[in-house]
């Protein structure tokens, strides 16, 4: 019966850590490799063509790695990539412009996820 009951409590642990997952936060990260949405935020940060192409490549693997964790639905690859994204990002970018570099994506995300409850109503 214990055994029964550890299962049960595994499944149910299992079974609500799948649907907490929500792709939409993930899913910004493929628009910012999106050429206008990547010139927009070049001019809104106001980056040196240096720093462009630094987060060009970043942005590159962070969509690439993204799309493979969501497909697969890997929190932990997603939430790695987020990471990765955030540190390199802090690393290229001056204080200035990784503030509002991270409004910017705060902004997407929750347009993002009002786009995404709106179509769904």
């Amino acid at each position: 019966m214990k055994k029964i009951l550890v299962l049960v409590m595994v499944m149910v642990a299992t079974a609500s850590s799948v649907f907490a997952f929500n792709q939409n936060d993930y899913d910004v990260f493929s628009k910012l490799n999106n050429k206008s949405t990547f010139k927009a935020l070049v001019r809104y940060l106001d980056v040196d063509n240096n720093q462009v192409d630094q987060l060009k490549n970043v942005f590159s693997v962070t969509e690439d790695v993204m799309k493979s964790a969501l497909k697969s639905e890997n929190q932990a690859i997603a939430e790695n990539v987020l990471w990765y994204n955030l540190k390199n990002a802090k690393s290229i970018l001056s204080d200035k412009q990784y503030k509002k570099y991270l409004v910017a994506l705060n902004v997407s995300i929750y347009n993002n996820n009002n786009e995404k409850s709106l179509s769904e109503n």
